[in-house]
């Protein structure tokens, strides 16, 4: 599930990265995909593939 919304919140980054619009919203949500990717690799469920 943390995967899944980590690449959700890459994809619309990068969308707004490419696309100039959003503002400060594109580095929140490079900041929320960051803060989603260390809670899942601390959780340590699942081995890192």
């Amino acid at each position: 599930m943390l995967w899944t919304i980590l690449v959700v919140l890459l994809v619309l980054w990068l969308l707004g990265f490419i696309g100039h619009f959003g503002g400060n919203l594109i580095h929140i949500l490079l900041v929320l995909a960051l803060v989603v990717l260390v809670i899942n690799l601390l959780s340590g469920r699942r081995p890192v593939v």
